[in-house]
């Protein structure tokens, strides 16, 4: 398998500075979004510092060991890098009064063979683009995610819902977190979208499948994502990585 990797990120119409943070290792098949929340600037702090160190540790790691490791082995390298990534996201808010109480959502991904191996925090998210359908294959760890699984909400209930940003999980604001991690088989022809939620709340899934099914570049369809999504409102930052597996 050959994998292609394209970025963008963008403040929006409503913010003045951007919280996300996106970065990606072709070399290694390794890509990190995140979008970060706090006062002043540490959602900025929080974002930044887990893609710069996630990517940084996943690479050298991968870059070591080479394409040799199995589905368990990343699984594990990834459980600690995050792990490493949570603690010092914390102990740099507890030294520093300005980013008291900063965190961060978290999609990470490494490509591997014919499995990718995806790991999340929060409600950024991760689709699945294969055969002409486009899945969401991360669950939101949000309080309205909750109330879907519990049957309280229906999705389009949720949707109209002011509790959108409600999360049950983030990076870095205590001593450890849940991160959960699947590993899903890839395909040939198979695009993945990863993404902040000033993308997923602008635009419905299927405005999404639109622009990935048009046959452009990965760039035109990154920049077309961001367009839409600021066409929408923008009211939130907005940040795409979209993998395409060949």
């Amino acid at each position: 398998m050959n994998y292609t990797f394209c970025a963008q990120t963008d403040p929006g119409r409503v913010r003045e500075n951007n919280e996300d943070s996106v970065a990606f290792d072709e070399a290694t098949h390794v890509g990190v979004l995140a979008d970060g929340m706090g006062g002043y600037n540490a959602g900025e702090v929080a974002s930044g510092m887990a893609t710069a160190f996630i990517k940084s540790e996943l690479v050298q790691w991968l870059s070591e060991t080479g394409q040799q490791a199995d589905v368990g082995q990343v699984r594990r390298a990834i459980e600690i890098c995050v792990a490493n990534a949570n603690r010092s996201i914390f102990n740099a808010a507890n030294a520093n009064p300005q980013y008291s109480g900063m965190g961060t959502t978290l999609v990470v991904a490494v490509f591997q063979g014919a499995w990718l191996m995806l790991g999340h925090i929060g409600d950024s998210r991760c689709y699945r683009w294969r055969g002409n359908e486009l899945l969401q294959i991360t669950s939101d760890h949000s309080l309205l995610q909750e109330q879907i699984d519990a049957g309280w909400l229906t999705p389009e209930q949720a949707a109209a819902s002011p509790n959108k940003n409600l999360l049950t999980r983030a990076l870095g604001v205590g001593n450890a977190v849940l991160l959960e991690l699947k590993a899903h088989q890839l395909e040939a022809g198979d695009i993945y979208l990863m993404c902040s939620d000033g993308l997923s709340d602008m635009m419905e899934d299927a405005a999404m499948a639109r622009i990935l099914q048009n046959g452009s570049s990965l760039a035109q369809m990154a920049q077309e994502l961001v367009f839409r999504a600021n066409e929408n409102g923008g009211r939130d930052n907005i940040t795409v990585l979209l993998t395409q597996v060949k």
